[in-house]
């Protein structure tokens, strides 16, 4: 957590069958600054259309975004003994931040598997980068601080589980002074913003306010995206619903949404869902993939190749690229074509743990040991699911086994 203080506020390339989603931190929605306020309202108008629900089994789990912000009674109690004694000298927001993150505190993990709640971040100490966004919101407006939300713009940031690829936006907070709250105290400056990435990589970076409505449709999104890796389809269903439904202009929940739908072998429905979407978007490469994968799928094969060609002009390398490219060496005992394509995603994406996991296959493969150690322990580094993160321990561990090892002396007979 890094708070912040300020006085102001190509053609013919194969490519993959993949779902293409927008996720994780916080599913940023698409820009709509090129499309008319007409367009947009009759998107809102026709969202309710795009649902089936008599197609899909009930939810498992609860779908209630006005639980998403709640504040337990074990958050107010962490409030009443914890944030406001603080206060009292420091201001809420200076109390609130130290509160939360400082380590010797609460000591919040950043964890990547799913978008929780804020009673279930508190719980469980640990987030990703929305949770703990939701967390600390929920938190400020119990104490009567005025919360904005803000989307972030950074490039696009991508991850993948099986045929699932998904990008990640980014969101922090904004906490207004409070005159009250700071006369006599040391916190003084009219605007505090809790960021989740380093000062010097979101400073000069736009950003532009979004309401809690579309914060709850992120955290909707991301749960239906959550969902389908776990193969709850249905599950996945009801949640990307609730997303359009709580900010029809949000544009990821109908990639969701359509790609939900392609899950469920029902191509057309999908189509029409990107089809509006694209009026609005028209060059958005993942609903362009998503959507010629449905035209595909329904036999219209003379619309798929012309939004493919389209594809290709607007993303000619897309993400994963390379690194499918360095898979496919690997598998092929290619260990120097694989290390090339390794580095060449690397150019692209230089923190990705798979990235780098792949690199240090080849490395090792090609006898290259050192360098294999060094770009596992920075896939270590750069993981952000536990899962991951024991995994690369552990080859980590058996990968410095290997280099301590000294064969005995040989014995002369």
């Amino acid at each position: 957590m890094f708070p912040h203080r300020s006085s102001s506020i190509p053609a013919g390339r194969p490519r993959r069958l993949v779902r293409w989603l927008r996720v994780a931190c916080a599913a940023a929605p698409i820009a709509l600054a090129a499309c008319s306020s007409v367009d947009r309202q009759k998107l809102v108008a026709a969202a309710p259309s795009f649902f089936d629900d008599a197609a899909f089994a009930p939810s498992t789990e609860p779908v209630d975004p006005s639980t998403v912000f709640t504040v337990t009674p074990e958050m107010q109690a962490y409030v009443d003994t914890q944030i406001l004694p603080i206060a009292r000298t420091k201001g809420l927001r200076t109390a609130l931040t130290d509160a939360l993150y400082t380590r010797s505190k609460l000591q919040l993990e950043y964890e990547a598997s799913m978008t929780r709640n804020a009673a279930e971040a508190f719980t469980a100490r640990q987030g990703n980068c929305l949770s703990l966004v939701i967390m600390t919101g929920a938190f400020a407006k119990a104490m009567g601080l005025n919360v904005t939300f803000q989307q972030v713009s950074i490039d696009e940031a991508w991850s993948r589980t099986g045929d699932l690829y998904f990008m990640s936006g980014h969101v922090n907070l904004q906490l207004e002074r409070q005159f009250a709250d700071t006369v006599g105290k040391f916190d003084r400056y009219a605007v505090y913003t809790i960021d989740f990435m380093p000062p010097p990589d979101t400073f000069g970076l736009h950003v532009h306010p979004i309401s809690e409505q579309t914060v709850l449709a992120m955290y909707m999104n991301n749960r239906a995206a959550e969902a389908l890796v776990a193969g709850q389809v249905d599950n996945a269903y009801w949640r990307a619903r609730e997303a359009v439904k709580l900010d029809p202009r949000f544009l990821s929940s109908y990639n969701t949404l359509a790609v939900i739908y392609l899950r469920h072998d029902d191509p057309a429905r999908a189509d029409a869902v990107l089809h509006a979407a694209l009026l609005q978007s028209p060059d958005n490469p993942r609903m362009l993939a998503n959507d010629a994968q449905a035209l595909r799928r329904l036999g219209r094969d003379t619309e798929a190749t012309a939004i493919e060609t389209r594809l290709a002009a607007v993303e000619p390398y897309p993400p994963f690229f390379f690194y499918n490219r360095g898979e496919a060496a690997l598998k092929s005992g290619d260990l120097a074509m694989a290390r090339q394509m390794f580095k060449r995603e690397l150019e692209r994406e230089p923190d990705y743990h798979e990235f780098h996991y792949g690199l240090a296959v080849a490395d090792f493969g090609l006898g290259m040991v050192d360098e294999a150690r060094s770009e596992l322990a920075i896939a270590l580094e750069n993981s952000v699911k536990r899962t991951d993160h024991d995994l690369y321990a552990a080859k980590l561990d058996r990968l410095k086994s290997y280099r301590q090892w000294t064969p005995p002396p040989s014995t002369v007979q």
